[in-house]
């Protein structure tokens, strides 16, 4: 047996030197309370968390004026993109105002391609951004009509639910909306099934129009139901530059927000759509008479591609204006998402070799007829570090009749059809549908159709799809 100060373990720092003692001592204590700290700390965290889990929802409600197609859903796709960059689970819903029930019986040249979500519902191409830029699935209640309100509120008239009282605008109208934007915003739509936190609206047509006053109306109403805290107003507007004297003008954008204010509804940020940057003057004037501060009037000028959207908005402090504007739990500074974000939009910018397809159809003269399709063809070519040259022709220019009618027209198109890499026929229907296309441009590449088949038979690699 060990005698001494070995005997046992525990006598080990009785036979210390002094001085090593008593660092011992501190360096016990200071591990004592830093792992005491990280302790309150981490269980501070998980209170934080669990509380905004539990937090009321968050609204975001994008308004435009001036101009129909300003922007505003790219511009609300950002701002979901950036808040869920900061770790929120975020969702989207599409306000549209006419009476049709859904989008399903439009002419593509009305509002662009009809997108179909996984629940068949037949939507606004919009949604489609959402989709897209959120990495998220939606649902046909995500798109909002004046006809589904309208149906939904005439059905609850029919079935005896108001007890005989005048069915009218305000309040049944205006509460029916706002029992719809609620309810939605709770389905959860990502993959880990758990509700959202900030919802993103985004309200179509502009301010003004008298088929939106009921919207703006429940809006209104709105803002005072969920308070201030969880309910946020961007109105995106045009700051227009006329050639003649090159000199960009606020007054539009004056008139807007004034507009908007007298439905009662005040702007939290202008986001100031032009061709060129806004020039600092510009923006220090729209902030004098539009009653905001200078950080309140946001940016977004023409750029290279839509992927470089939400990286100028965060460049322009709108993360630490959300964080202090709805008390929001999340870092200021930027996460790996919204980098990668800006190398995809570096990347598209520095790239040099083209891909050139030719896109035949029957809504040519309209891009957003093809929306879908011109993006899987972008993610496709950009996957490969090509630049999309997307040719649009016009099937009817393919025909013999144009020929006679206008020889010129009819040789351009078959030029670029001949000068393309690829060649896409979206689907269609009637004399100038997809079979009838693939029969026209069948002598030139030797195209073999049945039905929906279409086999290239002088290709190296082929890949046939087949329309279920």
């Amino acid at each position: 047996m060990l005698d001494g100060c070995n005997t046992h373990a525990h006598k080990n720092i009785l036979c210390l030197d002094p001085s090593l003692k008593e660092d011992l001592c501190h360096f016990l204590m200071f591990r004592g309370i830093a792992l005491l700290a990280a302790f309150w700390w981490k269980r501070a965290s998980v209170h934080d968390t669990r509380a905004f889990s539990s937090a009321p929802m968050k609204y975001i409600l994008v308004t435009g004026g001036v101009i129909s197609g300003i922007g505003k859903g790219i511009i609300a796709s950002s701002i979901g993109t950036i808040l869920k960059s900061c770790g929120l689970r975020v969702t989207a819903i599409k306000i549209d105002p006419y009476i049709n029930i859904d989008a399903g019986t439009f002419s593509p040249y009305e509002h662009g391609e009809v997108f179909v979500l996984d629940d068949g519902g037949e939507v606004d191409l919009d949604l489609g951004n959402y989709e897209r830029f959120l990495d998220i699935r939606l649902y046909k209640d995500n798109n909002i009509t004046t006809g589904k309100i309208y149906q939904h509120v005439i059905n609850k008239e029919r079935h005896g639910d108001y007890l005989g009282k005048t069915v009218q605008v305000v309040p049944h109208i205006t509460d029916a909306i706002q029992e719809w934007v609620i309810k939605q915003a709770k389905v959860p739509v990502d993959n880990d099934t758990r509700e959202p936190q900030i919802c993103v609206i985004e309200l179509g047509g502009t301010i003004g129009d008298i088929e939106g006053m009921a919207f703006v109306e429940a809006f209104r109403q709105f803002q005072f139901r969920v308070k201030r805290d969880n309910f946020c107003n961007i109105h995106v507007s045009l700051v227009p530059q006329p050639t003649a004297t090159g000199e960009q003008k606020s007054k539009p954008t004056q008139n807007s927000v004034r507009a908007l204010r007298g439905l009662g509804l005040s702007p939290d940020l202008i986001v100031c759509r032009s061709t060129k940057p806004v020039e600092m003057p510009v923006k220090e004037k729209i902030s004098m008479f539009c009653h905001v501060e200078p950080e309140q009037v946001i940016f977004v000028h023409d750029v290279s591609s839509t992927y470089r959207v939400p990286v100028l908005l965060e460049e322009q402090g709108i993360i630490t204006y959300f964080k202090q504007r709805l008390n929001l739990p999340i870092d200021e500074q930027p996460s790996d998402l919204l980098f990668k974000w800006k190398r995809m939009a570096d990347r598209y910018e520095r790239m040099v070799q083209n891909c050139s397809i030719a896109l035949v159809g029957k809504y040519t003269k309209l891009s957003d007829c093809y929306a879908s399709v011109f993006k899987a063809l972008e993610h496709s070519a950009m996957s490969i570090n090509h630049k999309l040259n997307l040719m649009y022709i016009d099937s009817v220019e393919l025909e013999d009749s144009t020929k006679n009618e206008d020889p010129v027209k009819y040789h351009k198109a078959w030029e670029k059809l001949c000068k393309a890499n690829g060649i896409l026929v979206p689907g269609g229907f009637g004399l100038r549908g997809t079979e009838v296309v693939l029969l026209r441009i069948f002598p030139v590449y030797f195209l073999f159709t049945l039905r929906f088949l279409l086999l290239l038979v002088l290709c190296w690699e082929p890949v046939v799809y087949l329309l279920q």
